[in-house]
């Protein structure tokens, strides 16, 4: 019995070792191998969009994203809590995967310090009388919103405004094309967020038929004129287009379905976007191809990742502008050329 009981022991301690090793941050002792965490912040992170809702494993292996039912720290845990290796040996006793977890803190607290940067930039919008106009496309399901919520989270609401326009009235059919948006404009002191802006008609309307042929190629003669009377007038565009892959899209409108929370944003055209992948790629290179320019080029974000996608979205609009105060950022500003680059007429694929 005793050497049943030892054997059961040392299988035990084994697992656990093991776990440990696969997470790929802590030693046999629980202790994490680098010293990451002792930059990161010790309040316990929300239930979001930044969590997968399981993790890869075989048999006993099994490892949860922390808020998954049954895998939650609740007060009284955390109460208990004094030390690292007392967390790391709860999150292990709850089947949470220590390296998501790490991940994940270490993305709010980059995404903490890149928002301070985002009101110190603000600041200076408002005091030089700035307009700034960000434009943020994207196939469906991309991730525009969730970037958009924290490029906004924590910004005066009195300065920026978020457009999302519904489909034109027949009012606004009957009027110039740019003239719904042009109401939407920054003014003076402002930022505003373009969450699919007039670039609708450049891709989601010929796609799906909103708009004739005659409609399109007009678009595409007179956008680069409008932006560039923009510019010209003291408007800073900055255009993003969210990149994610055909497998991707499927999973999040997938995730999208089994999300209640979440059903309220497939759409008739969400839907047909599998099934009209080809065709949307199409028009796409088109628009690319017609309206990149120097005074307002396209910018591709890779964004399979959300979380890197939306810190190096961060990244590159802070170091693009020239606010007072960003000589003394406390964090890296230069976006990550693997995940953020320039549109060029020589790249082959953009969805990847």
């Amino acid at each position: 019995m005793a050497a049943e009981g030892e054997s059961t022991g040392k299988s035990k301690q084994k697992k656990e070792n093991r776990v440990g090793r696969d997470a790929g941050a802590v030693d046999n002792d629980g202790e994490f191998l680098a010293d990451d965490l002792e930059t990161i912040p010790t309040a316990v992170p929300k239930l979001g969009d930044g969590y997968r809702q399981r993790q890869s494993g075989t048999g006993d292996q099994l490892a949860y994203a922390i808020g998954v039912a049954g895998h939650t720290l609740t007060d009284e845990d955390l109460g208990r809590i004094n030390t690292r290796r007392g967390l790391l040996t709860l999150l292990k006793r709850k089947e949470v995967d220590v390296e998501e977890v790490r991940k994940t803190l270490l993305y709010e607290q980059e995404l903490r310090a890149l928002q301070v940067e985002l009101v110190r930039l603000q600041r200076w919008v408002q005091e030089s009388g700035q307009r700034i106009a960000i434009l943020v496309e994207g196939r469906d399901a991309a991730g525009k919103g969730g970037t958009i919520r924290r490029f906004t989270e924590h910004l005066n609401p009195r300065a920026m405004r978020v457009v999302a326009l519904p489909k034109p009235t027949d009012e606004e059919r009957g009027q110039w094309y740019f003239q719904r948006y042009i109401r939407q404009l920054p003014n003076k002191g402002e930022i505003v967020f373009f969450d699919r802006s007039w670039y609708n008609r450049a891709v989601v309307e010929p796609v799906m038929g909103f708009c004739s042929k005659k409609d399109h190629q007009r678009f595409l003669q007179q956008v680069t004129e409008f932006e560039h009377m923009l510019y010209e007038d003291g408007v800073t565009i900055i255009k993003f287009w969210f990149s994610i892959s055909k497998e991707e899209q499927a999973k999040r409108f997938e995730a999208r379905r089994q999300n209640p929370l979440k059903q309220w944003k497939l759409s008739p055209v969400d839907e047909k976007a599998q099934e009209l992948w080809d065709s949307y790629t199409r028009y796409k290179e088109e628009m690319f191809s017609k309206t990149h320019a120097t005074f307002s080029p396209w910018i591709i974000v890779k964004a399979n990742d959300k979380q890197s996608a939306r810190l190096e979205s961060l990244r590159y609009v802070l170091n693009l502008l020239p606010y007072k105060g960003k000589d003394q950022a406390q964090i890296r500003l230069t976006p990550d050329p693997n995940i953020i680059t320039r549109f060029h007429r020589k790249m082959v694929e953009l969805d990847f």
